[in-house]
């Protein structure tokens, strides 16, 4: 293992491109990630390094705003690392990188609980080379997770274009460009979800909010991988209090009950035998994502039509978008979380501008609002 330390030039005071460190114990990776990075005119890694303990050391000399670390290192590992790294620098974005182990899917998502952003499953040196899929997750989270952070602290973002795409909106700004619809007056059988980059934080939030007074059934497609999308559904389960657990092919659906999309399948519903009932389908991705929300937008509305209220969380892109159309002409619910309290306005930017959205809410307002439609209160 080579743990050296590769600093880049100062920042010249001109350079307003996101400072990254990438912190890997293999100097193989480090390259890798840090050419894919550099591969995008709006990122500049500053630093590479091979371990915690480096990392640490390594703020004191660079103004660093992301930090992509490696979870298993010598001297000092990415959990010991990343409390003493958010406690040097609290604005401190890291993504927590890790080879697609459960093991390791696991101690991501404490790592997210612990402070970190998000994740990345990380191939090994000879397929990352070539992980086209990889680099574009890469780049494009710490460019939303940078661009977050700016513009919490008003500062500017990097010149040559915005940060991830949004929906489009006039110059005059979001809120007079969002048209409302009138809300759906039937009562919903079911609930959906539909959320990407900053969305294990929200659906944690989220669904915290209606595990005391949910009995329907509550479909959830979050833009993960496998080992992931299972860790993901046991830490729903403990924040709703309710059963939680990736949706089985042919598993019967009941209320009261969160299903997730598992990593690599499409979840649908359909109806057999009178019986609504889980299909997992390994039909081409959508939106470059499989789970995609819209398959299972488009499948939920031809089973439940009017009685589908859907949430559309945190995400880049604009998955979702073409089912809610769906959701909607079917007579339908839909809100989205608001641009504020998002990571990335893309999906729920991309139904609210297109005018399917009854309410567009901060995160917090959410689960209140389901409650009043749910209960029809």
């Amino acid at each position: 293992m080579n743990t050296a330390t590769n600093l880049a030039a100062p920042v010249q005071a001109d350079d307003d491109r996101y400072r990254v460190m990438v912190v890997d114990d293999s100097v193989v990776i480090r390259g890798l990630l840090a050419r894919a990075l550099e591969s995008d005119p709006r990122i500049r890694v500053v630093a590479s390094v091979g371990n915690g303990q480096l990392a640490l050391s390594t703020l004191d000399r660079q103004d660093i705003e992301v930090v992509v670390l490696d979870i298993e290192m010598p001297v000092m590992d990415g959990m010991t690392a990343l409390p003493k790294l958010i406690a040097a620098k609290p604005n401190l974005q890291v993504i927590m990188a890790s080879t697609l182990t459960l093991q390791n899917a696991g101690i991501s998502m404490r790592a997210m609980a612990a402070g970190a952003v998000d994740y990345i499953p990380k191939p090994s040196s000879r397929e990352l080379s070539g992980a086209k899929d990889f680099n574009r997750d890469l780049i494009e989270k710490v460019k939303a997770w940078g661009g977050a952070a700016r513009r919490a602290r008003g500062l500017r973002e990097p010149r040559g274009g915005a940060v991830v795409a949004k929906a489009p909106r006039p110059i005059a700004g979001a809120a007079t460009a969002i048209r409302l619809r009138m809300a759906s007056i039937t009562r919903p059988d079911a609930v959906a979800i539909g959320s990407s980059t900053g969305g294990p934080q929200a659906l944690a939030k989220l669904v915290a909010g209606i595990g005391a007074w949910m009995k329907l059934p509550v479909f959830i497609t979050q833009h993960m991988p496998p080992t992931f999308t299972t860790i993901l559904a046991e830490h729903l389960a403990n924040a709703a209090g309710m059963p939680a657990a990736e949706g089985r092919n042919g598993e019967p659906v009941v209320g009261g009950r969160i299903y997730v999309a598992p990593g690599s399948y499409h979840m649908t519903v359909v109806v057999e035998g009178g019986q609504k009932i889980i299909r997992l389908l390994t039909t081409p991705p959508e939106n470059f994502c499989r789970p995609a929300v819209d398959p299972m937008l488009r499948s939920l509305v031809s089973v439940y039509g009017a009685r589908l209220t859907v949430v559309m969380l945190t995400g880049m892109g604009q998955d979702g978008l073409k089912g809610s159309e769906a959701v909607i002409a079917g007579g339908g619910g839909l809100m989205a979380q608001d641009e504020a309290t998002s990571v990335v306005w893309g999906m729920p930017g991309a139904v609210a501008m297109a005018g399917l959205c009854s309410a567009v809410l901060p995160l917090a307002e959410l689960a209140p609002r389901l409650k009043r439609i749910v209960l029809g209160i």
